[in-house]
């Protein structure tokens, strides 16, 4: 049997969860994967895999096991890409993610600058607002914005990005512009799900460690940074939004930055990888090309 080709299977369908979402991924039929695992089992004389018809689960040996495993394939693949000159000569496809409108204004004219400079490397560019999982998914390098959790991935800062309350100029004529958070109560607002899935905004307090939650009134809640804009500055209401999603329209007019003194502190932006022993040039090249420039651009 080919004892890697069963590890890499055995691998898949823990991070898919089942054996017929890993057999789809691989385009293996699910008989030909469940006998390639059942097989090593067999050889290893222990059970790896607890199976059920919704999920499986991990036997304490099927634990210890997959970590190895997990270390084993790494290293072949790093064997692979030294052989294959990637550590001798930045080549070969980099898989990238980003949040869609960051990517798009910031990511992407980066990832074409150098492109032009690196002839042999091709990147792949995921553009999602979901947090990609690097191992599961595959991808190399991702933007993150937010405070990290601690964990084994390695990332270097480029910037931080303020949270702004904005609304429509014609709006504030309307109501009035807020002059404290409490104001808010007094307008109707755009809810951005992702940014605030609770009808409440958090502010800080000026000259006050502490912050502050005020209950808002969504007359229109979306899920996307864009639907929130085109609504607010359609005059729906005020929206709360990461700056560079509302900095078109706010450098058109057609909305204005409010409560400016009660912003929260900016959250931190990120470019995150997988913590190995040696970095294919690919990256670090990506890395060291990347980081100043969105350093300057944020």
């Amino acid at each position: 049997m080919d004892r890697l080709e069963a590890m890499s299977m055995l691998l898949l369908a823990v991070e898919k969860g089942s054996l017929s979402a890993a057999g789809r991924a691989l385009g293996v039929p699910l008989p030909t994967l469940s006998r390639k695992i059942s097989d090593l089992e067999t050889l290893l004389g222990a059970k790896m895999l607890v199976r059920s018809t919704r999920k499986l689960a991990l036997t304490d040996a099927g634990t210890a096991y997959v970590a190895a495993a997990r270390r084993i394939l790494e290293q072949v693949e790093d064997a692979e890409r030294i052989a294959a000159g990637e550590f001798v000569t930045p080549k070969g496809e980099l898989v990238l993610a980003a949040p869609v409108l960051f990517g798009r204004l910031h990511v992407l004219p980066i990832v074409n600058a150098f492109l032009a400079y690196f002839p042999e490397i091709d990147i792949r560019l995921l553009l999602s607002d979901r947090n990609v999982h690097l191992v599961d998914d595959r991808v190399d390098m991702t933007v993150r914005i937010g405070a990290l959790p601690d964990s084994t991935m390695v990332a270097t800062k480029i910037g931080a990005m303020r949270t702004v309350v904005c609304a429509s100029p014609a709006l504030l004529a309307r109501h009035g512009k807020p002059k404290t958070p409490q104001d808010l109560a007094k307008l109707p607002c755009v809810s951005f799900e992702i940014m605030a899935p609770a009808s409440t905004w958090r502010f800080r307090a000026p000259g006050s460690p502490g912050s502050l939650d005020v209950l808002i009134r969504p007359r229109l809640s979306v899920t996307t940074a864009e639907a929130a804009v085109d609504a607010a500055v359609e005059g729906v209401g005020a929206t709360r939004l990461l700056r560079y999603q509302a900095a078109g329209a706010i450098a058109q007019g057609t909305l204005e930055e409010i409560l400016v003194k009660f912003e929260p502190e900016p959250i931190p932006i990120n470019l995150i990888h997988a913590s190995r022993g040696l970095m294919p040039l690919k990256m670090r090249s990506f890395l060291d090309f990347a980081a100043p420039r969105l350093r300057a651009s944020l």
